[in-house]
């Protein structure tokens, strides 16, 4: 064997030897964690539904759920939130079957004054039939919105007795156990809330 072969074949030997430590050494990426992971979001509540059902937080055990808390008379923002929100679902249903039909995706409404049972279901049915809503006294709305930390408050009432709601604008991602995933960018086209929805539910 001529030097220059030798030399090639040593440096082959040390390249393929390097590559082996390298490989062993090397750690895989670790699974990214959820962005709301250990976040106090989230608890009991006890609303209704259309139909005057009575639906509570551990109604929805073992599924995926999002939720949204907004108001039928919204003039423009939960119309568009929950456009996106529902746009990005159906998307997901399509492209994910099995995976879409483990969530609920819920609306709550901050407005139980004017958003009866029969207001909220016909509201959220112009969305999706796969959306849920939900009511109930003040108590039991000021409770939902408390586990999770949705900011609402009433503006002043008009002369015809008309009025706006100043509220968050968040969809929580929850996992089957209840416990908050991430905010889904509602404020973004339908395909960013698919991407989401994609990333995390499995």
């Amino acid at each position: 064997m001529t030097y220059r072969a030798r030399r090639f074949a040593a440096l082959a030997a040390f390249a393929l030897t390097a590559g082996l430590s390298l490989a062993g050494c090397s750690q895989q990426p670790s699974a990214e964690r959820p962005p709301l992971e250990g976040a106090q979001i989230g608890g009991p509540f006890t609303l209704v539904d259309k139909s005057g059902k009575t639906v509570t937080w551990d109604s929805f055990k073992g599924r995926w759920r999002i939720v949204y808390f907004g108001y039928t008379f919204c003039p423009d923002a939960c119309p568009l939130d929950v456009q996106s929100l529902m746009g990005g679902f159906s998307r997901f249903e399509k492209s994910h079957p099995p995976q879409a039909a483990k969530v609920q995706p819920i609306f709550i409404t901050i407005d139980p004054a004017r958003d009866t049972p029969e207001v909220v279901g016909e509201w959220t049915a112009a969305f999706s039939p796969r959306l849920l809503g939900l009511t109930g006294t003040q108590a039991q709305v000021d409770q939902a919105a408390k586990a999770f930390a949705a900011y609402y408050k009433k503006g002043e009432v008009t002369s015809d007795g008309g009025y706006l709601m100043d509220h968050t604008r968040i969809a929580y991602l929850m996992d089957p156990d209840g416990k908050p995933v991430a905010m889904l960018p509602i404020d973004r086209k339908p395909e960013a809330v698919e991407a989401e929805l994609a990333k995390w539910v499995k």
